[in-house]
Parts: structure tokens; sequence; C-alpha cells
């Protein structure tokens, strides 16, 4: 079986998705083979649609597992986007099969290929379909190039990219050993205070989380640069009315895209909190929220109308391409817009 590379730009590859049975308990476990930071959302068939979840993290050159248990669903679909860390456009695996995500963490439950997502902050994208020939476990490999034959390769040339991504002068992004990438590898380590005993999976994370500060991804991006999940909600004016949505659980460490198109749009009301903890980002703009996921047209009579009233921060993105926010533990940090064709 094979996954299509879909290029999110100029970007076409030929991606192998090699599949065989796993020897961990896991069901479904997904491995990296490619220089990039992967992101994978899996679905399952079930009565009546498929039921989805997203985000799993992979890093170069280690498998994850993503669903436990007997694989016994008539079949599952899967996608995987590079993170957003990474400079240049957006690379993406899938098939032709459309299932409707949001960045954010989430897990849902909708029809295959639907003619429109459920709220907005839903948007479609191209699935690949696994066939499984009805083993109860399964392993699928991302692969981005023949140069990249095994998992250690594809974890050194990942480590490159990152580095190139972190400003570090990087020659080719393989996956052979030099002096240039020892020595930035050395120099982040000091700059960092990565401990002497950390692994190489603290090093990725300190890579993309670095990385992702400099970020400035097409859209509306909000990036939690805290210890802790925040939650977010978003407020805007569409043509004569005001209207609020919420919540995105934004991991620790992670940027989630709120809106995928700035066009048209001036500014961008944003209320942050921490997830049972204190408030980040507010401002003196009211909007209408509530506890559960929303979709709230006005902000006027909040109360009256079985809601509460929280004050949104505004940020100007009239004529931008894309804009990213950072939240840390003292509030919003813009990142450096990106403008048309930038």
């Amino acid at each position: 079986m094979r996954l299509r590379a879909r290029g999110l730009g100029a970007f076409l590859l030929a991606l192998g998705c090699s599949l065989f049975a796993s020897p961990s308990h896991a069901a479904l476990s997904l491995c990296n083979r490619t220089s990039y930071v992967l992101y994978a959302a899996t679905g399952t068939a079930v009565s009546g649609g498929v039921s989805v979840q997203g985000w799993s993290r992979v890093i170069p050159g280690t498998c994850e597992p993503v669903l436990q248990g007997d694989l016994e669903a008539s079949a599952y679909y899967l996608y995987a986007r590079s993170s957003q860390a990474h400079s240049g456009a957006a690379r993406a695996w899938g098939g032709d099969v459309q299932i409707c995500v949001k960045d954010a963490n989430f897990t849902s439950r909708d029809a295959l290929n639907p003619t429109h997502c459920a709220t907005d902050d839903f948007h479609a994208l191209p699935f690949a379909t696994v066939d499984t020939h009805r083993l109860k476990s399964w392993t699928a490999t991302f692969s981005e190039t023949p140069q990249l034959a095994s998992l250690p390769q594809a974890q050194l040339a990942g480590l490159k990219r990152l580095l190139r991504d972190d400003g570090y002068r990087i020659g080719a992004i393989d996956a052979s050993p030099d002096k240039a990438t020892d020595g930035a590898l050395a120099d982040f380590r000091k700059k960092m205070r990565l401990a002497p005993t950390a692994t190489v999976a603290d090093m990725f994370d300190a890579l993309e989380t670095e990385a992702m500060k400099n970020a400035t991804p097409a859209g509306y991006a909000v990036c939690n640069d805290t210890a802790k999940s925040v939650a977010a909600a978003t407020g805007q004016k569409l043509r004569n009315d005001w209207i609020s949505h919420g919540w995105w659980k934004i991991a620790a460490g992670t940027c989630a895209r709120l809106m995928a198109d700035l066009s048209g749009v001036d500014s961008v009301y944003l209320f942050v909190q921490k997830i049972g903890g204190p408030p980040l980002v507010t401002g003196p703009n009211k909007f209408c929220v509530a506890d559960i996921e929303f979709d709230i047209q006005g902000r006027g009579r909040c109360p009256s109308r079985g809601l509460t009233e929280l004050g949104f921060a505004e940020t100007k993105v009239k004529g931008l391409a894309g804009f990213a926010v950072h939240v840390g533990d003292t509030g919003m940090i813009k990142a450096p817009p990106r403008r048309p064709g930038k």
C-alpha cells in the first residue's frame, strides 16, 4: 500500500507507506522515516461514518502507537502533516478520502467525504485508506526519500532540519554525520542548558519549541509557550454581526491554527486561559463564551442568554497572510507577521 504525498506548496514526494504486522501490543503504530516532525490524525470506520482523532506527534526516527486493541473495523484512515516549526511550505501525507479535522487536538465523529464540516473550526483533509488485510495489528511507515533508508538515518536528518529551522548553517539535510552538525548540536545544548543526560527526544522537543517561536504559518495560529495546556477562544466581526468560537485546547509547546485564511479580516480577538488556571490573554473587548465548545453569534446580553461574558484582546491582522500569537506565563507575545508572498 502506498500513501500519496501531497504538497501544500511545491512539494512532491513519493511517499511509501510500508505496512506490516506490528511487534508491539498497539493495534496501529506509526513510524517516521522522514526528516520532518510529523503530526498524524487517524480515522476508524464506524456505523454511519468515521471516528477521528488527532494529533499524534511522531519525531523522526521513532515509532508511536496511535490505536490500541485489535484492528476490527472495516476500514482505517491516516493523514500526517509536518510541524509548523519547519520553514518552507508545509508538507502533508494523505490520500483521497475527505475527513473533517481541526488544527487543535480533537476527537470527533463525522461522515466520510462530507459536503461541508459541522462547524467552521473544522476543515476537510484528504486521508489515505489503510488496508489491514484483516490482520489485528499493523505499522505504517512514512517515508520521504530512498536516501533515508532507516530510522536512525531519518533521526540524524531530522536533527539537521530543525537545526536549520533554528538558524544554524547546515548543509544537506541527509544522513551523513559532519562537523557542522556536531558543532551546532553542541552549541544548542549549551544555549538551552540541556543536561548531559538529555535524550535525543529531549533535543527534538527543545529544537522544535525554539523553531516554533519564529514560525509564522499562514492563517491565524496560537502557540503555547507555557508548561501547561491552555484553552483559546476567538472573536471577530462577520459582515454585520459579531461571532465567537471556542474552545481550542493547545498542549504545552505546540501551536494550533485557529483560522486557515485571514483574507478580508481586519482584527481577530483572542482569549486564552490555562486549563484549570488563570487567564493569560484578555482585553477590553467583550464576547460571549460557554463552558463547552461553542459558536456564538452576537456579543451582547451574554448573562441573559445563559452565557459568560469575557474580555478579549484585539490582534490586528489586516493585510497579513499569517499571524502567530505566542502565549507565555506572562501573557501574549506576537511573532513577526508574514505578508502575502513571503
